[in-house]
């Protein structure tokens, strides 16, 4: 499971990627039920990321993949996917973070490009060591 300085690593090395970048998002980690441990809002991030990230941190870990994978299904003629229960954030930027084939959390990012977004979630669990 995630630890609280697990947790503290993964945004601190997220934010420093965003920073490096220039790039003004929000950044949310969940543990592996999808429950919020974090959310932080860097300044300047558009008021609806603080919604959008942590929707797909949620959607990343209850799936056990990353959010890029449902996006595909999705972008690729499966629109009913779309009703599946308590998945809102199906798009790329969510990231789950595995751990001998287990998932325990996740990291979302809303804010710049999608692939952007997912560049920082991945800074962030890098961050982990795993």
């Amino acid at each position: 499971m995630l630890t609280l300085d697990d947790v503290k690593k993964i945004a601190a090395a997220a934010e420093a990627e965003a920073i490096a970048n220039n790039w003004a998002v929000v950044i949310s980690v969940v543990d592996d039920g999808g429950h919020l441990l974090l959310l932080h809002r860097l300044d300047g991030a558009p008021l609806m990321s603080a919604g959008i990230a942590p929707a797909k941190a949620k959607t990343a870990a209850l799936g056990k993949r990353d959010t890029k994978i449902f996006e595909d299904i999705i972008n690729n003629g499966r629109i009913a996917f779309m009703t599946v229960p308590n998945l809102d954030g199906m798009l790329e930027g969510g990231v789950a973070i595995m751990v001998d084939g287990q998932c325990v959390g996740a990291v979302g990012v809303s804010g710049v490009k999608s692939t952007e977004d997912v560049q920082i979630a991945k800074a962030g669990i890098a961050a982990l060591g795993l």
